[in-house]
């Protein structure tokens, strides 16, 4: 299906490093935190708390937002100040209190309902967070999303542990190509749909092109790379060529 035209929707990104559109996409890979979920103030207020619980001095609400995203050990160490030698408590104690407050999140507008529409009339879908996937599946289950995804994918402890943001999407975005090949899914024409440059990076190791949602977390700059931008559910059926949601 042929993509449509530019609308207020949407954005095209005049970036000569990007991977171009497959026409027609095949599958979708969703990121999670940003994409699918509002779930900053979860995870910020569990930060914050951690931080301070462990002696940490708490970070502004904008340099907090950044964390939203890469796996947490990066953020506590990039955006926490938070030592090497200390991460693993500082982040016992954020999961902690992350835990009961990670189905409380809201979903963005449309993306529940694009995301159902799309399972109906037979695109496949996949998950790929560098959230934990322990954490991850809870969450599409508590929002009535599981069933619609042919391959559910996060991050493993030892990549959280051991690698950087990038890298670590990367592996998921892999496992979760493997998943939807094992399902007999074409992903010559995969997409992946993020709101961090984690996504497209991460996507394009694997050579697969990425639309950043805006409505999430990206900072400035983080569309770079991307093959268009999309402003919301609709402007993103739109990028995609895909059925709008019902």
């Amino acid at each position: 299906m042929p993509h449509s035209p530019a609308s207020t929707h949407t954005r095209a990104v005049a970036d000569s490093a990007a991977l171009p559109l497959p026409q027609p996409t095949t599958a979708v890979i969703l990121d999670l935190d940003g994409t699918i979920t509002d779930s900053a103030p979860a995870i910020t207020t569990s930060i914050a708390e951690a931080l301070a619980a462990c002696g940490y001095r708490v970070p502004d609400a904008g340099t907090l937002l950044r964390f939203v995203g890469p796996p947490i050990r990066e953020g506590f160490l990039t955006f926490g100040g938070v030592p090497e030698p200390a991460l693993d408590g500082v982040v016992a104690e954020y999961r902690e209190r992350y835990r009961p407050r990670m189905t409380q999140v809201p979903l963005y507008p449309g993306v529940a309902q694009l995301i159902e529409t799309w399972h109906a009339a037979g695109i496949p879908l996949a998950l790929a967070t560098a959230k934990l996937g322990e954490l991850a599946r809870p969450i599409l289950a508590d929002a009535g999303l599981e069933q619609f995804f042919t391959s559910i994918h996060g991050a493993t402890r030892e990549d959280s542990h051991d690698l950087p943001g990038v890298q670590v999407k990367a592996n998921v975005v892999a496992a979760a190509l493997q998943g939807l090949r094992e399902a007999e899914v074409d992903v010559s024409g995969a997409v992946m749909v993020g709101d961090r440059h984690h996504d497209i990076e991460g996507a394009a190791m694997h050579g697969v092109p990425g639309v950043l949602a805006a409505w999430g977390y990206a900072q400035a700059g983080e569309e770079a790379g991307s093959a268009a931008i999309a402003e919301d559910a609709a402007g993103l059926a739109r990028i995609l060529g895909l059925p709008q949601a019902r």
